[in-house]
């Protein structure tokens, strides 16, 4: 697979900051019993998606930022479709909305949090260094005495 070029479009996309080839997540959004479960490195470059223990509890600041998004579209929708409808038309409609966008609220939180302050930076020409074949039949070869 090419990797992406733009380092927008392969966030967008979920995929890896180092190589733009790899998924971030291991299941699909719908799946919602493991819709945030990420391998621990990624599956094309072997770059590790957890840089440090805990990193990810930054990503709650950025989920918050995408709820507050998601209440005021929410608001601002109620109000112009609904004709200034009563406080529990607002209520129901923003707590819908927001359960509905919760897996990709996760998943782009997680995903912007690496891409911004993992710092693992894209790299075009990386590949994955695999051995020849003589260097790993040389590694599997019995010590000499």
């Amino acid at each position: 697979m090419k990797p992406i070029d733009s380092s927008t479009l392969a966030l967008l996309d979920l995929r890896c900051p180092r190589c733009h080839q790899g998924q971030l997540f291991s299941y699909p959004a719908y799946k919602l019993t493991k819709y945030a479960v990420m391998p621990e490195r990624c599956p094309v470059c072997s770059v590790a998606y957890e840089p440090e223990p805990g990193f990810y509890w930054g990503a709650m600041f950025v989920s918050y930022a995408f709820s507050v998004a998601w209440f005021a579209i929410g608001g601002v929708a109620a109000y112009y479709l609904f004709n200034n409808p009563s406080v529990w038309v607002y209520m129901l409609l923003v707590t819908v909305l927001v359960l509905l966008t919760a897996p990709a609220t996760l998943r782009y939180s997680r995903a912007i949090m690496l891409y911004l302050f993992g710092g693992i930076k894209y790299d075009p020409s990386y590949q994955r260094l695999e051995p020849d074949s003589s260097q790993r039949n040389r590694a599997n070869a019995p010590a000499a005495l």
